[in-house]
């Protein structure tokens, strides 16, 4: 008997491992971002962000029946530490996919190895260069800087202001935008009147606006990331320029209320993601529900409003595992159903991939904000 009882134990425990061997084997997702640095005030929410998404997709059993394991390293918006750390994702670590990084820089350098190594990058900055010219591994979340751009002129031309002033940050970012901004002006009928550039490290931005304001622009945009177009805005204010000033998408966060003063800030008008705006919509937006959603779990999560910058990670997630759902998690199953994605409601916007767009997005993924006793408000 006691024999009897042993063999059935064995089987038992085998049949226990056979089960254990048979479970669907861990999803390894990679995530690349500027959580420490000048650009944390995009990295840090991307990193909060994904880590909650696992947390709670685990927590309902993950997908297709397959725990996520997230892989996050810090770039701190550093190129160079960008390729260093995807490599460490995909050669060490065998990654299916990566989310990030937070800057296009860092994207950009970071390219050749997604696509050389086959492995899907869907990235969170906005440089139209990400995925233009397309790239079969490359994808991006933010919308591109051509239609930030595009929807700015477009308000602008409904108020008459056609001489127009640039001043932007000689980075990856803003020389895609001030490139951008200058074929859609020709394009549309304004006019550069002045073209300035400043360095991601200056702190004060006088002079540039000095001579932009020796040539009268009707309005004044501003291409780039904190803490640079905060200065601006704080600038404009002690010259005491009146001047219409329009900041990118790159700036859409309380955090540049916060930097630029809501006294500076008052008045600026943007392009954003409906995140900034989503209890001033409409309840027949198709991107309420999401947005409500995210932004209640985020702050229930970590004490604080979501933001623009975490949901472009949270769009990535949610590409990645759409096409895990559809057709698998290999590198090139999760590749093909991204580039299939359709009518996908995110953060960001209303994604449809194709071969010939890996963004996805059109006009409709901003609202014209205006900062108003320090808060976004729509602009129309």
């Amino acid at each position: 008997m006691v024999r009897f009882i042993s063999i059935i134990g064995v089987l038992l425990l085998i049949l226990s491992a056979a089960t254990v061997s048979m479970a669907a084997p861990t999803i390894r997702i990679g995530g690349l971002f500027a959580v420490s640095g000048p650009a944390s005030f995009l990295g840090d929410p991307e990193k909060n962000t994904l880590e909650m998404l696992v947390k709670d997709i685990n927590s309902k059993g993950g997908v297709n029946g397959s725990r996520i394991e997230l892989v996050v390293y810090d770039t701190q918006g550093d190129a160079t530490k960008a390729v260093q750390l995807a490599t460490k994702l995909i050669k060490s670590d065998k990654v299916v996919a990566i989310v990030g990084p937070s800057t296009t820089g860092e994207t950009l350098a970071v390219v050749p190895l997604a696509e050389k190594e086959q492995i899907p990058l869907i990235s969170c900055a906005a440089g139209i260069k990400i995925t233009d010219p397309v790239r079969k591994w490359v994808f991006k979340t933010p919308a591109n800087d051509h239609v930030a751009g595009e929807k700015i002129y477009n308000f602008a031309s409904r108020l008459k202001q056609k001489n127009i002033a640039l001043l932007t940050v000689s980075d990856s970012y803003g020389a895609s935008g001030r490139e951008q901004l200058k074929a859609l002006a020709t394009k549309k009928g304004f006019a550069i009147v002045a073209d300035e550039v400043y360095s991601p490290k200056d702190t004060d931005m006088t002079a540039q606006l000095t001579k932009i304001r020796g040539v009268k622009p009707d309005a004044i945009i501003c291409w780039g990331t904190n803490p640079g177009p905060a200065v601006i805005t704080r600038n404009m204010k002690q010259l005491g320029m009146k001047t219409p000033l329009y900041q990118s998408h790159g700036v859409a966060s309380k955090k540049f209320i916060e930097l630029a003063g809501a006294d500076a800030a008052e008045g600026v008008l943007l392009p954003a993601g409906k995140l900034a705006v989503y209890e001033l919509l409409g309840k027949n937006d198709p991107q309420v529900k999401v947005l409500t959603e995210y932004d209640k779990m985020y702050k229930k999560s970590f004490g604080v409003e979501a933001s623009t910058f975490g949901g472009y990670a949270y769009d990535g997630f949610y590409l990645i595992l759409g096409a895990i759902k559809k057709g698998g998690s290999t590198p090139e199953q999760i590749r093909t159903g991204i580039e299939q994605t359709r009518k996908m409601v995110g953060i960001s916007g209303i994604f449809n991939m194709s071969p010939s767009d890996h963004n996805g997005l059109d006009l409709s993924a901003f609202e014209m904000v205006r900062v108003k006793k320090g808060d976004w408000k729509l602009a129309y």
